[in-house]
């Protein structure tokens, strides 16, 4: 979610896995073009690996000297960019699983720019992902697919995948805010000039053709290579 505007973005159906991780993060990074995001998260486990595919560089590492010549080379890894900020809220449950604190930390930046910046954008005091949970919470509310307890079960992906697209769509396009002035994220990320009608979303005509959905994909797959796989591998040469 973008939350200055409450915009979602991407809402993804499976386990969370890396792949799972890392597809979100690369609609992200297609959405921001070359600036950098600010990212409040979880402590999702695959987070951190995931981050650093999609935006990582490469970190070319200094041999260790030995005794009677040069070293090995050592392996290069990703690091983050210069000006990549992550804070991440991490809950803390007993064996009942009940809430018993809850507990931020830095993943990549400084606290004090992480910081600087959520006030700035007038996203609260500290790391946090209120908006996020807000969200999830209103997709409850609206999708009886999505309640914890229901007998509004989805037994196939399909169903569950167009239900979630239409309650992201309704809740982007068509449903005011009162914290955006009573406008929708759409009007607020300058993406329409005023909310939509049901009437009007179910009758837009949308057109893509086949071409256009391999370059999608061919996009999303650059975004997600790790800066590692574009590096160019020396072949060796055989020498008489």
């Amino acid at each position: 979610m973008e939350v200055t505007t409450r915009f979602a973005l991407v809402m993804t159906l499976g386990p969370r896995t890396l792949e799972s991780a890392v597809s979100m993060l690369g609609v992200v990074a297609g959405c921001c073009r070359q600036h950098l995001p600010l990212l409040l998260i979880d402590a999702h486990r695959p987070y951190p690996s995931a981050i650093l595919q999609v935006f990582g560089e490469v970190q070319h590492r200094r041999r260790r000297r030995q005794r009677g010549g040069r070293g090995k080379f050592k392996h290069k890894r990703l690091k983050p960019p210069r000006g990549l900020l992550a804070g991440v809220v991490d809950k803390v449950h007993d064996a009942a699983g009940n809430l018993l604190r809850v507990k931020t930390r830095v993943l990549f930046g400084r606290r004090k720019d992480i910081c600087r910046k959520i006030r700035k954008l007038k996203l609260g005091k500290g790391i946090n992902t209120a908006h996020v949970e807000r969200f999830n919470g209103t997709a409850r509310g609206r999708l009886a697919r999505l309640v914890r307890r229901t007998r509004a079960l989805s037994r196939r992906r399909t169903p569950l995948r167009a239900a979630l697209g239409l309650c992201r769509d309704v809740y982007n396009w068509v449903h005011p805010h009162r914290s955006l002035e009573n406008q929708t994220p759409a009007v607020a990320a300058g993406l329409a000039q005023e909310a939509w009608t049901m009437k009007r979303y179910v009758t837009y005509p949308v057109h893509a053709d086949d071409l256009l959905h391999l370059i999608w994909i061919e996009e999303q797959e650059k975004r997600i290579r790790s800066a590692l796989d574009t590096q160019k591998v020396r072949k060796c040469v055989p020498t008489s």
